[in-house]
């Protein structure tokens, strides 16, 4: 693709730097191999993109190989992929793809899985192997991807930076008798004209009470003077997502949504300000919960309140560690990135999330977009 920005792709040595990190970590579990799936994990390590279908496509990672693990009829078209070069092992269709990896990995030595392989594939190796020989490869393999290097921050600014501008173009559009999918519409085109990977990821565009739905509402929706408009939208570059979410309201802003904005806006600088070095991710989830208690919001997931967790990682996934939620007792450190996004829900009324996201260094937090500044505008 021919994009049109100045940030480059992830380049080889960086691929060939995460299976070094991922190597040491295998030896130091006393790891003969990794099974990738057809995983962004797959992406992360090898460059490799494929979607996930019922025959096994991946790569086994030992300590001086890389083997692709490869349906017979695929191999022309993997063959012509960008990926890190390796060995590709192929099987046919009548054949076991679980015992090709048992035979490559030999009679001795502990197979860590990818925590997105599908569990047809877990109790396929387990028959093959043994289930004894297989753990979970998520705590090394999650613990790498979560710290972000400057070249993947690089690319989330920029992607970020993409959809922070098609959100003030949608602002500047919206008028009282506009459809929703005629936004989402927009918002797509906007993505491709851009340069990101296929357009949008998604987009959400609420209107009125819909917008107290976080994850928005069946149907078609037409914008009504008065109403409140949430908009969440992203799209990726390189494989690497954006996620900005922005709730207003045009000509006019009544007084219940402006003190609930500000609420929000308050909670989520709260978590930004809570952010630090060693800081516990479920302290940052207390942050935001505690202004909205100060505020007679809540308490907990009660409503009108905060419903969900107060953020979440994002990379090669949209969703992915580190959660900023209750009960997860993971250190921030630098390279992490997550979403800030306290979202009050008033039901029956409006819901409104600001979200920005986060990149952790050495010296503390950073945005990855300005936030919004006022409940008339989007920042």
């Amino acid at each position: 693709m021919d994009w049109k920005h100045p940030v480059p792709r992830i380049a080889e040595a960086e691929f060939r730097g995460r299976l070094g990190r991922l190597r040491q970590r295998m030896e130091q579990a006393g790891v003969a191999g990794t099974l990738l799936g057809s995983t962004d994990s797959l992406r992360y390590f090898t460059g490799l993109v494929w979607h996930q279908s019922e025959r096994l496509l991946g790569a086994l990672v030992t300590a001086d190989r890389i083997v692709y693990i490869v349906p017979g009829f695929e191999q022309s078209r993997v063959e012509t992929l960008p990926r890190l070069e390796g060995e590709i092992a192929i099987w046919q269709e009548e054949e076991s793809s679980a015992a090709l990896v048992a035979s490559l990995l030999g009679p001795k030595g502990k197979l860590a899985l990818d925590d997105a392989l599908p569990l047809f594939v877990f109790h396929a190796l387990a028959d093959a192997l043994g289930a004894e020989r297989l753990i979970d490869g998520a705590p090394f393999i999650r613990g790498l991807r979560a710290i972000k290097s400057p070249a993947e921050i690089a690319l989330i600014k920029h992607a970020m930076g993409i959809t922070m501008d098609i959100h003030r173009k949608v602002f500047s559009m919206l008028a009282p008798g506009v459809a929703a999918s005629e936004v989402v519409k927009f918002i797509d085109q906007q993505h491709r004209l851009a340069g990101a990977d296929n357009g949008s990821t998604f987009a959400i565009v609420s209107f009125g009470e819909a917008s107290s739905l976080p994850h928005g509402a069946d149907g078609d929706q037409v914008l009504a003077k008065g109403d409140v408009i949430l908009v969440d939208t992203g799209c990726r570059l390189d494989g690497y997502h954006s996620d900005l979410t922005r709730t207003y309201m045009i000509d006019g802003v009544d007084s219940e949504f402006a003190r609930g904005w500000a609420i929000e806006r308050e909670a989520q600088q709260a978590v930004f300000d809570a952010a630090a070095i060693g800081m516990p991710c479920e302290k940052l989830d207390d942050a935001a919960r505690g202004v909205l208690a100060r505020r007679g919001l809540g308490p907990d997931y009660h409503l009108p309140g905060l419903p969900h967790r107060a953020g979440h990682g994002l990379g090669l996934e949209i969703h992915e560690a580190p959660y900023i939620v209750r009960g997860n007792a993971t250190p921030l450190a630098s390279g992490m990135c997550f979403s800030n996004e306290p979202m009050i829900v008033f039901p029956g009324k409006f819901g409104i999330r600001l979200e920005d996201h986060i990149y952790m260094a050495e010296d503390g937090p950073h945005w990855f977009t300005t936030p919004a500044g006022a409940p008339d505008d989007i920042g």
